[in-house]
């Protein structure tokens, strides 16, 4: 029950940490200054803890370089599709690719309920990216770029659900957020120039404060991934899209409507799922 509660406190952080990238208007913008925030943060983390055990280093520059393309993945669905489909299209494909990769290639097992509670968050969310939507060809490649990110989510969750049981989560968080977190002001600067910094007061302040709310709900994520079934927590953690509604609809005034709602009790009937199998 406890990892089950800091996981959903992990999706509450999640859905804040977009919502506040989502308010810098400058969306490149939103995503260097996140990414700055991280790095610093990791940086300092780095020189408590030292050098990661030998033999981590494969994970760790995995888990930067798919990071990376999550980032740029997600940025790159924002711009070609809505944020309300492409969020839950990018986090509800993850789920279920953690799931099969834990049991085909990790030899994890699930329990019945487990695997029933992923594939009905995973049916939830993604019907919240359809719900009174039709794709017409002109958002396929938007559609292309958020499975894309929903496929570099699964690997990195992969990659991270090995890496925890290999050296300590401090560690490992330190590294991976210090690297990935230069690397995405560095590309940003190559792309944009120094102007992509040149924002104002609360642009700024909003990015630098998603990064620390991100990669507070990424260390509670991995914390969990110490304690818990890889496949479960991947799937408990893309209920960020459901409060991401909620949020959506108390303080940008998004419409939820009863459809998205039947989605999300079909969300929330794969997490009793689940939390009745710990």
């Amino acid at each position: 029950m406890v990892v089950l509660m800091v996981v959903l406190g992990a999706a509450v952080l999640h859905a804040v940490w977009n919502a506040m990238a989502h308010g810098v208007p400058d969306r490149l913008a939103g995503f260097a200054l996140l990414g700055l925030s991280t790095g610093v943060i990791g940086l300092v983390a780095v020189l408590i803890v030292g050098l990661p055990p030998a033999g981590t280093w494969p994970y760790i520059v995995a888990s930067v370089v798919l990071h990376c393309v999550y980032y740029f993945g997600l940025l790159a669905s924002y711009e070609l599709g809505q944020f309300s489909q492409m969020y839950p299209l990018a986090r509800g494909t993850s789920p279920w690719v953690v799931a099969v990769v834990s049991i085909v290639v990790l030899h994890h097992s699930l329990a019945v309920a487990e695997l029933a509670g992923v594939l009905l968050i995973s049916a939830g969310l993604i019907a919240l990216v359809f719900v009174g939507r039709t794709a017409g060809r002109a958002q396929t490649g938007a559609l292309l770029a958020a499975i894309g990110t929903g496929l570099a989510i699964a690997a990195y969750t992969v990659v991270d659900g090995i890496a925890v049981h290999k050296m300590p989560v401090i560690t490992y968080m330190g590294w991976v957020f210090m690297i990935q977190g230069f690397l995405v002001p560095i590309v940003s600067l190559c792309v944009r120039g120094p102007s992509v910094f040149r924002q104002s007061r609360s642009a700024v302040l909003t990015g630098l404060g998603g990064g620390v709310v991100s990669m507070t709900a990424y260390g509670l994520v991995l914390w969990a991934q110490t304690r818990g079934t890889l496949a479960a927590i991947a799937a408990l953690r893309e209920t960020s899209i459901i409060f991401g509604a909620i949020i959506g609809a108390l303080f940008f005034h998004e419409r939820f409507g009863p459809r998205r709602a039947v989605a999300a009790a079909v969300v929330v009937a794969g997490i009793i799922l689940i939390s009745t199998a710990d």
